[in-house]
């Protein structure tokens, strides 16, 4: 079970679509949080959970279809960057600055080429010298 999950965590974005998906969650979460924590909003609590859901929604694309992660990447960084004047400091800047580095893990990350198979495995009369 454990190979299982180290397997499917290594063939996507998986710690890029997590900090994505958290940084949606602390932009999300501020607007919802009571009168007394949050600064006085109007319309851009609105902005913020929408803001927050869509990052939380590239965060799972990323690990659910990897193939789009460029494209998760880039959303992610101009959504968490679009968060820093819609929605409160970004989650008082610690969501922007999350967005915009799981954006960046999400663009960065490639998926790892298996090895190349050795000489012997094409031809098993080879011997050491000739390989």
């Amino acid at each position: 079970m454990l190979l299982r999950w180290r397997r499917w965590r290594r063939s996507r974005p998986f710690w890029g679509g997590l900090v994505t998906a958290a940084a949606g969650v602390e932009i999300a979460v501020i607007p919802l949080a009571p009168l007394q924590v949050m600064l006085h909003q109007g319309v851009a609590g609105a902005a913020s959970v929408l803001l927050g859901a869509v990052l939380v929604v590239l965060g799972l694309t990323s690990w659910f279809a990897p193939h789009l992660r460029s494209l998760a990447g880039v959303l992610a960084a101009l959504i968490a960057a679009s968060a820093l004047v819609l929605s409160n400091l970004g989650g008082f800047l610690i969501g922007t600055v999350a967005g915009v580095i799981g954006g960046g893990l999400l663009f960065g990350w490639q998926p790892t080429a298996p090895p190349p198979p050795s000489p012997r495995s094409h031809n098993p009369h080879l011997t050491k010298e000739e390989a």
